[in-house]
């Protein structure tokens, strides 16, 4: 227990640095407002998180007594859709922040006791790393909602790599056969990732790097957003109905396209991989490519079948965690690095970029595995499974390692876009790419 006592220190340490400091860089206004009908105030953020960490740490594995039940239901994600959270009896923040290092503190108590043996969620300290891995994802969400409010810049960082993608393929072949998709041995993989199962594919060639920038800019110069043979009926609609022409965030001034990002208004970037894509977006981008997005089992083999051993691997790049040198994630940086970046982190079939930078939409819907079993509660997977919702693989420059790997699932509806989503686009082996 030793060493997974570690690591869920050390992870549940991470995060509550990063929640302090998107918490922190705004005033009490900022931490209080709805920036989004899409997003939360940031405050209920917050609360949430220590609500969480105490009904699972301090209450189910800690056995204690709750410190405020009365507030249970004010956070239950299901009970209230964020458009409706400003209007519930939130804490503010001081009392949010008191409450949270509280519930912190009394964990780390939990923690230092907790031994193995006791079931699923003490077993390689499960739901501490369970915990760590919530308060991650809510990290990525209120980084999102940084990137929707308006305002002075709050937040900085160092720029990333910007290698470029010359000297590389455009496409690289992913043998066809059979590869193991999933997990039954990550410790802290989480019940939508479970369990290993044998799944076959055909040959298929995949984008070597994300599509960029640059190249999405010539889907929209072609008349791509007005063309209907390119988007899912669904899709067509939405595109008119908001008159969406670009990205989101993305405006055209002065015969040029700016975007803003995180308050700093910039020139769109033309070798970055393009971010706050719809999946109907990507879609009719990868048809009018000729080409089509990939699927989930698709995305899976690449980033982790290895031909040589034929394994597969947690990473691209092999068995060890994510270093600064192999992935754009945590917040490291506050934008995706430059197609072609990290080639410490490509696949064994030179794939680059496929953890971190941008979450990659595919074309499955969110289904469970075979021999899917829900734990430790059905709202975390089970409720979104069906056709509504698509599967996003990869992790973004938002992400932190503890909430992303090789067999890390995430969903969404393919209306979002605020999300920092973008994708490749992939091809079967017998086709050939056609002109438009």
């Amino acid at each position: 227990m030793t060493d997974h006592r570690a690591r869920a220190l050390a992870a549940l340490t991470a995060a509550r640095a990063r929640t302090a400091l998107l918490t922190d860089s705004v005033d009490d206004g900022d931490l209080t407002a709805q920036h989004s009908p899409l997003m939360s105030p940031l405050v209920w953020d917050l609360a949430h998180i220590g609500n969480q960490e105490e009904q699972w740490l301090l209450r189910t594995v800690g056995g204690q007594r709750a410190l405020r039940p009365e507030i249970d239901s004010v956070y239950d994600a299901f009970e209230h859709p964020r458009a409706t959270r400003p209007s519930l009896p939130l804490l503010p923040p001081a009392e949010a922040r008191a409450y949270a290092l509280e519930v912190r503190d009394r964990v780390l108590d939990v923690l230092d006791r907790a031994e193995p043996g006791g079931g699923r969620l003490t077993d390689a300290a499960f739901a501490f790393g369970m915990v760590a891995q919530h308060e991650q994802q809510h990290d990525e969400t209120m980084l999102i909602t940084h990137q929707l409010r308006r305002g002075p810049v709050a937040l900085t960082a160092p720029e990333p790599p910007r290698d470029g993608t010359a000297g590389l393929p455009p496409e690289v072949l992913v043998p066809g056969g059979p590869f193991t998709m999933g997990t039954s041995t990550e410790p802290w993989a989480l019940d939508n990732e479970r369990p290993a199962h044998r799944r076959t594919v055909a040959a298929f060639h995949l984008d070597t790097t994300p599509v960029t920038c640059g190249a999405y800019l010539a889907f929209m110069a072609d008349g791509g957003y007005g063309d209907e043979r390119w988007w899912a009926p669904e899709g067509f609609e939405q595109i008119r109905r908001h008159a969406i022409t670009a990205p989101l965030f993305w405006r055209r001034e002065g015969g040029q396209w700016l975007r803003r990002r995180f308050g700093v208004t910039e020139p769109v970037p033309l070798t970055e991989p393009v971010l706050h894509i719809s999946w109907y977006e990507a879609d009719a981008y990868a048809r009018w490519a000729g080409r089509r997005l990939p699927t989930e089992e698709e995305w899976e083999k690449a980033a982790r079948f290895d031909p040589v051993s034929g394994r597969s691997r947690r990473y691209p790049w092999g068995d060890d965690d994510p270093t600064p040198d192999r992935a754009n994630l945590g917040q490291r940086h506050l934008r995706p690095a430059g197609a072609g970046s990290y080639p410490g982190g490509a696949s064994p079939l030179g794939v680059r970029q496929l953890i971190g930078d941008v979450w990659e939409w595919t074309a499955s819907d969110f289904l469970p595995y075979p021999g899917f079993a829900a734990f430790p509660y059905r709202e975390y997977s089970e409720v979104f499974f069906g056709g509504a919702h698509k599967v996003l693989r990869g992790g973004s420059f938002g992400v932190d390692p503890v909430a992303c790997r090789g067999t890390f699932r995430n969903w969404d509806l393919p209306v979002r876009r605020q999300i920092f989503a973008g994708f490749r686009t992939a091809r079967d082996a017998e086709t050939t790419k056609e002109a438009r």
